[in-house]
């Protein structure tokens, strides 16, 4: 075992032993009570059942099987989960022939960003986790289910549900993924149009037409963004079926392995001699396997607001330096896009996550003493596979692309995907698997700015055709509910395509398509919250080092005090205003970003 993995793992235990403590006592209050659908009577069953018919209904009446809820982020808005419409159905039917049965428990809502980007909806998007997280605990109160299925892939969806479900983890629960969408045009060839359309040497048209060719059919988009970081993290903690996370949607294996996953959690609800609730895999160890996974994997840097999230939600204490600790020791071990030019997919037909778990556990980087949902560590290094219509799970073998995925000695680089910046600005997050290393250091005047808009009216009036930091301000969860940015990464990308060398600070966030930009998020304390960001002005000297893991104002700030902002003023139109509550209590990034957990403070 690596002796800074294992450190870390321990450090998290340590700091969290009076909030894992009480998060385990609720949830062994919640067993103690004995099989859900026990406490409630007659009148309470009669209307779960009302509206089933055949073998539900005789199942909810005679309580013999299990009962399973389904909780669903299914829309057709969302190309992901626009699969997910045909899967109550279809998982109905399977447990029907097992003697158990499924409800839909409820739904809940699921946000595109793709869709909202550089929108008024983006002030929303992250917030929608926690709501999310508050949906799942409201399907699940119902209280008749004897365990659940998640179905839920994107963004904030996947992170909010698991959180949710931790206050039922007395239960049997899993993810039920969906894979990614086909190959459409090269990444390459996407963002050279994005910025040839920035540039204005392309009509609208032009751009719409690049975009839907390459977002063209149902699953996730197939760059190594949040939504893929969340199915690649979220097999390494054991949350669902091993080599399913990005098997494609509306394929017989993908069919298959919805179905093994409901018979799985069916068998093993407290009816049964496998008992396998989900509090005894939300542990720190399977924890600490996902964040070695995301730093391997160079995932999202979404990841660095929704781990901490997820595991406040579980009673643990995960900080930034935590991650950053675990990135010094944890090799990057695959290359897709933003980092590379191959996507998803490729890392699907190089192996996918077994292979990477394998290679992982090769270097002593993995817990192997773990519970997943469907087994033991053992079996996370298996493929799922087809023989004569049976689904096997079969050794995952080496990789079988070393340009994609690595096998054996080597790495694409020492460290992992993700870096943490300290300074005297604060601490802030960094994708530096996805910035060439001659990009590492800039060292610049600052140009600031209160909204990204402001960025691309200065971009267009040529004000930005220089070496510069960009500052983006009032963009973090108190000010603005943290939108991403990435109206800036076509405008940014010309500019350093232009010869300047150009960075970005922000207390707002990109995500996982950050680009090739050195790019300096989710900066704390943000300006709304008094962090030294909102002191700065255009001409300060800053010295992003990224090598070094610093960022700092050469320019002394003493003396100064921040301009005043109205952060509400924007944020009473298209549904914003009803968010204030959330914008109010939200904690700072490094904490999570969540409204939810207070419980959970160190």
């Amino acid at each position: 075992m690596n002796k800074t993995v294992a450190e870390v793992t321990e450090r998290i235990v340590m700091r969290s032993e009076k909030t894992r403590k009480a998060y385990l006592e609720m949830i062994k209050k919640q067993a103690a009570e004995g099989r859900n659908r026990d406490q409630l009577n007659c009148s309470n069953i009669a209307h779960a059942a009302a509206a089933m018919d055949g073998s539900i209904k005789e199942n909810l009446i005679t309580g013999k099987g299990p009962n399973i809820g389904i909780v669903s982020a299914y829309n057709d808005l969302v190309s992901a989960h626009c699969p997910y419409k045909v899967y109550p159905d279809e998982i109905k039917n399977v447990l029907e022939k097992e003697g158990a049965s499924a409800q839909v428990a409820g739904g809940v809502p699921a946000m595109c960003d793709g869709v909202t980007q550089g929108h008024p909806g983006m002030d929303m998007s992250l917030f929608s986790r926690d709501l999310i997280a508050q949906g799942v605990a409201v399907a699940l109160s119902h209280n008749i289910f004897d365990g659940a299925l998640l179905l839920g892939i994107c963004d904030k969806i996947a992170p909010g549900m698991l959180m949710g479900a931790a206050s039922f983890a007395h239960l049997p629960i899993a993810f039920v993924p969906a894979g990614p969408m086909g190959t459409g045009i090269s990444n390459k060839e996407k963002t050279e149009v994005r910025q040839q359309y920035a540039a204005g040497e392309i009509d609208k048209v032009a751009l719409q037409r690049m975009e839907c060719k390459a977002y063209h059919h149902p699953g996730t988009c197939t760059f190594y963004g949040t939504a893929n970081t969340n199915q690649l993290v979220f097999e390494a903690m054991g949350l669902m079926l091993p080599g399913s996370a990005f098997v494609p949607p509306q394929s017989e294996l993908r069919r298959a392995l919805t179905a093994e996953i409901a018979k799985r959690i069916a068998s093993e609800t407290s009816m049964g001699d496998k008992f396998r609730p989900l509090v005894e895999v939300l542990t720190a160890k399977n924890l600490v396997n996902g964040l070695v996974a995301l730093l391997a994997s160079g995932g999202s840097t979404n990841h660095t607001l929704h781990m901490l999230a997820i595991a406040r939600s579980a009673g643990y204490l995960l900080t930034w330096d935590d991650l950053s600790a675990l990135s010094e020791v944890v090799p990057l071990l695959v290359n897709i896009y933003p980092n590379a030019q191959p996507d998803i997919n490729a890392l699907q037909e190089a192996g996918g996550v077994p292979v990477l778990m394998k290679e992982l556990s090769r270097r002593g980087l993995l817990h192997e003493d773990v519970h997943t949902v469907a087994g033991e560590f053992a079996d996370q290094l298996t493929t799922p596979v087809l023989e004569g219509g049976a689904l096997k799970f079969v050794p995952c073998g080496e990789s079988r692309n070393p340009k994609v995925l690595i096998s054996g000695d080597g790495c694409f680089r020492e460290h992992g995907g993700l870096k943490v910046l300290k300074g005297n600005l604060g601490q802030s997050v960094i994708k530096i698997s996805a910035v060439a290393p001659e990009h590492h250091h800039v060292k610049a005047p600052a140009k600031v700015f209160n909204s990204q808009y402001d960025v691309h009216t200065a971009y267009h009036e040529g004000k930005l055709n220089c070496d510069c930091v960009i500052v983006v301000r009032y963009a973090g969860p108190a000010a603005s509910g943290m939108p991403e940015l990435h109206k800036l990464m076509p405008v940014l990308g010309n500019l350093q395509k232009a010869g300047y060398h150009v960075a970005l600070l922000t207390d707002g966030r990109l995500s996982g398509a950050s680009g090739g930009i050195p790019s300096a998020l989710h900066l704390s304390p943000e300006a709304a919250r008094g962090g030294k960001i909102a002191l700065l002005r255009d001409g300060d000297l800053i010295d992003f080092d990224a090598a070094k893991g610093e960022i700092n104002c050469l320019t002394p700030l003493e003396g100064r005090t921040a301009e005043p902002f109205d952060t509400e003023k924007d944020e009473q139109t298209f549904g914003r205003w009803i968010f204030k509550s959330c914008r109010d209590s939200v904690s700072p990034a490094d904490k999570g970003a969540t409204f939810l957990f207070k419980w959970a403070e160190d």
